[in-house]
């Protein structure tokens, strides 16, 4: 009874056809296909993380797309700040050969958000809005992170190069 509350509270407000598209987006980027025989499923970012070089960048826009949303939603800095941590989180151990790829698999960033922006979403007693500085903060901070996510593998590759032709 008490989603069915939450539910009405959050179409009255007009937040549903985002938050509608936002499921949806999440589910496909953690979870699109479920293993048959099991609970587990998998979507598109951890596929997109076995891509070289290139394919935590693309996870890494996915999710900005839902944290650009909450924020035009008017979801608070903490919770924008809790949801950009999850990404970091991603998208650095993501950015890891091999150990990222498993961890990816494991670590849902998308779900974790759209878990918190849902919960945001449901306290209205709480609400205050993340200002227009803060969100263009978020943004640069995450336009670095995406370049470093590109220069540390192609370092990493270097490196590597440079070892086993003897240089």
């Amino acid at each position: 009874m008490s989603n069915s509350h939450n539910k009405i509270y959050i179409e009255s407000d007009g937040y549903a056809p985002t938050l509608k598209r936002l499921q949806q987006i999440s589910k496909l980027l953690d979870n699109a296909i479920t293993i048959p025989g099991t609970p587990v499923g998998i979507g598109l970012d951890p596929i997109l993380g076995l891509i070289p070089v290139g394919g935590d960048v693309l996870g890494l826009i996915f999710s900005l797309y839902i944290i650009i949303e909450s924020a035009k939603l008017g979801i608070s800095k903490a919770t924008l700040g809790r949801m950009i941590v999850n990404i970091i989180i991603d998208a650095l151990v993501g950015a890891i050969p091999m150990l990222g790829d498993l961890f990816d698999f494991a670590w849902r960033a998308n779900n974790y958000n759209l878990i918190l922006l849902e919960d945001y979403l449901k306290s209205p007693a709480e609400k205050k809005k993340a200002d227009q500085g803060f969100i263009i903060a978020l943004f640069a901070v995450l336009v670095v992170l995406g370049i470093v996510l590109i220069a540390l593998p192609v370092i990493f590759i270097g490196m590597l190069w440079k070892a086993l032709n003897g240089g």
